[in-house]
């Protein structure tokens, strides 16, 4: 039974989820840098974050009251990225140095001097940022940045979307979207059936000791990053490097949000590159484009994309027909497109291509049946 909320109650929970982040700095004012999950190969690394100020006040306020809470989200809104700050990666012997854009943001591409182990599949590497003031001395903050790299057993690469494909959010209902983007915590949100438990067997593979790349996007922004790992570990969902699609603003540089035209198609490009010794398994929903970018990606890169997933979320007689003339398209160069209604089914079309384990799809009924019964 999903309880009814007033719109107090509500505004109170959209207050607690948008200021989330803020009770994670202990209440510290100043520049805060705040670096995302890296990825990678053994030869170049991926790392993205912002450095950003914010307003120390309200400090000695209670936690969890509604003051609190709005100062907070002040103190949030009133953020202000740091530009042409001098962000410098250092893994291992390799070091290189990068200025933010005006709205705070670094996107570090480093070649590597000397190639990582790839017996394991995280790495630690060490950011420095200086940042310049006009009368004193410049501040220099050092944090660290995970990096994930695909082990020497890695045989496949899997990229799936998040919205409507790994939990529900309702991206063709707009207003459903925002109420569970924003409303909703990470213990409230809702995995689809079978979903950690197929995604579980893709990251396994066949023998069970393939420890796969599992990279996500989302349409979602910036701001829920915490939320969606909160919402990733309580899911038992296998961790990878989350790759949003765009930054929505809620700044004052910016208070719209951002476009994302070909963003997705552009990530997945750059992963194809990265990882060109490997092939694709690319998972989405019949919502929005996802099967249409993926019958791009497929058409440009011929024999790359093992096969695609696409999750119906629609139940559309016009829009089946429509994806069921794209599978036929993408045969043409041996990929296989399935539009699924349940994870169960995805399973079981893995398993024949020799994906997954046999007994994944067993195990991929058993928690769906399960899971089913949880309401929405």
């Amino acid at each position: 039974m999903v309880s009814r909320r007033t719109p107090g109650r509500a505004l109170r929970k959209l207050l607690h989820v948008a200021t989330k982040p803020m009770k994670a700095d202990h209440g510290r004012g100043g520049v805060v840098v705040q670096a995302y999950r890296g990825y990678g190969s053994a030869q170049e690394i991926y790392v993205l974050g912002r450095v950003f100020r914010q307003p120390g006040f309200g400090q000695s306020l209670a936690e969890g009251s509604l003051l609190r809470d709005l100062v907070d989200l002040l103190r949030r809104t009133l953020r202000w990225g740091v530009g042409n700050a001098q962000v410098t990666l250092k893994l291992n012997d390799s070091k290189l140095t990068v200025s933010t854009g005006k709205d705070g943001y670094f996107d570090i591409h480093m070649k590597l001097d000397t190639p990582l182990d790839n017996e394991k599949s995280w790495h630690r590497a060490t950011l420095e940022v200086a940042i310049e003031h006009a009368k004193r001395q410049p501040d220099t903050i050092e944090t660290q940045a995970e990096i994930y790299v695909p082990p020497a057993s890695a045989d496949l690469v899997v990229i799936s979307d998040i919205d409507d494909t790994v939990m529900y959010t309702g991206v063709a209902n707009k207003f459903k979207m925002i109420y569970r983007l924003f409303f909703e915590t990470a213990e409230r949100r809702t995995a689809f059936p079978g979903v950690a438990t197929f995604y579980q067997a893709l990251f396994e593979g066949p023998d069970g000791n393939r420890d796969r790349p599992m990279l996500y996007v989302s349409r979602g922004p910036w701001g829920i990053y915490e939320v969606l790992e909160a919402f990733f570990q309580r899911n038992h969902i296998p961790v990878g490097p989350i790759l949003f699609l765009r930054d929505w603003g809620m700044t004052l540089q910016n208070p719209l949000p951002r476009q994302a035209v070909d963003h997705k198609r552009k990530l997945i490009e750059q992963m194809l590159a990265l990882y060109d010794d490997l092939p694709f398994v690319l998972i989405g929903d019949s919502g929005q484009h996802d099967p249409e970018v993926y019958v791009q990606i497929v058409e440009q890169y011929p024999g790359r994309i093992r096969a695609i997933y696409i999750r119906n979320i629609n139940h559309d007689e016009s829009r089946d027909a429509a994806i069921a003339r794209l599978a036929d398209q993408v045969a043409k160069n041996d990929c296989e497109l399935l539009l699924a209604k349940s994870s169960q089914q995805m399973a079981s079309h893995a398993s024949e291509l020799g994906l997954i384990a046999p007994e994944s799809v067993e195990r991929v009924r058993a928690r769906s049946y399960k899971e089913a019964q949880r309401p929405i």
